[in-house]
Formats: C-alpha cells, sequence, structure tokens
C-alpha cells in the first residue's frame, strides 16, 4: 500500500505519461515500418490491377445503379415512343439487345469485383501472417521477462516464494 501512494510522487506526472526517446525512436520505427510495408504493396500493383480497382471504386457508387435504371428506363421509352411513332424500333419487346447489355455488363461487373476482392484477400492474408510473426514474438518476450522476473525473485533473499496456480 505504501508503495502504491510513494511512486506517484516520486514522479512528476509529465514523466510518468510522457514515452521516454528510446521509446519514441522505437514507435517511429514501427510506424516507418508499417508504411514501408504498405508503399511496397502498393507498388506492387499493376496498371490494369489499379485500372479495375478504379472502375470497381466507380461501380461501387450509388450513383452507378441510378446511371444503369436510367439507361434502362431510357432504352424502353425510346423503343416504345419509336412504335408510337410509327418508326422502327431498335429492339423491340421483350428487348433481347437491353438483356444482353445488362447480362454483358453483369459479368463485367462480377469479374472487376472478384478480381479486387483476390487481391484484398491476399493482402489481408499476408497481414494475418505478420500479425502472428507479431503474436508470436511478443509472447516469446513475455516469456522472457517472466523468466528474468522469476530469477530476479530468487536472487533477491527478501521477497517470499510465492506459488501461481496458472
Amino acid at each position: 500500500m505504501k508503495i502504491k501512494s510513494v511512486i506517484p510522487s516520486m514522479f512528476p506526472t509529465e514523466i510518468q505519461n510522457t514515452p521516454s526517446e528510446s521509446e519514441r525512436d522505437q514507435i517511429s520505427q514501427n510506424i516507418e515500418a508499417v508504411l514501408e510495408y504498405y508503399t511496397r504493396e502498393e507498388q506492387k500493383i499493376s496498371s490494369s490491377q489499379r485500372m479495375l480497382e478504379q472502375v470497381s471504386n466507380l461501380i461501387g457508387q450509388p450513383v452507378f445503379l441510378g446511371i444503369i435504371l436510367l439507361f434502362v428506363v431510357i432504352w424502353i421509352l425510346s423503343n416504345l415512343l419509336l412504335r408510337q411513332f410509327g418508326m422502327v424500333e431498335f429492339d423491340s419487346p421483350p428487348f433481347i439487345w437491353l438483356q444482353g447489355i445488362v447480362g454483358l455488363g453483369a459479368l463485367l461487373t462480377a469479374t472487376i469485383v472478384l478480381t479486387k476482392q483476390n487481391r484484398l484477400a491476399k493482402l489481408a492474408e499476408r497481414r494475418a501472417h505478420l500479425d502472428l510473426k507479431v503474436t508470436l514474438l511478443t509472447e516469446q518476450k513475455a516469456a522472457k521477462l517472466i523468466d528474468l522476473l522469476e530469477e530476479l525473485r530468487r536472487d533477491m533473499p527478501n521477497v517470499r516464494n510465492r506459488h501461481d496456480s496458472e
């Protein structure tokens, strides 16, 4: 109990909350390593993949659905109006050409989305592998710290032995 009350008075609040120079260096190195990783991954993307992803981003916008619906409505209305005015329709009902265009658009959309998802899945797999490596390294470091603390406890004669059930 006395230790808890003595420690805050020994160290000013600014020192307790401020990371040391070596901690700041380590944090900066870690941030730089993550940024380098993302930069490397970004550089691996081919120009065709970048183009597909831009198209995928466009397709994923709600306005794209509006454009498709507007296209279909204009297509149908123009065919119906041409018939009303006695002109030759370019795609009479049941609108076979429109169905073909919409089907092709759906096929291309699915292919573009799957291509992007495959790349993102590979990236996620690499991140998970990296996360596993970091977790294992952290576990090793924690085990080493526990061993060092146990060794320190054994070396200090005034500290009683204590059994930890875990």
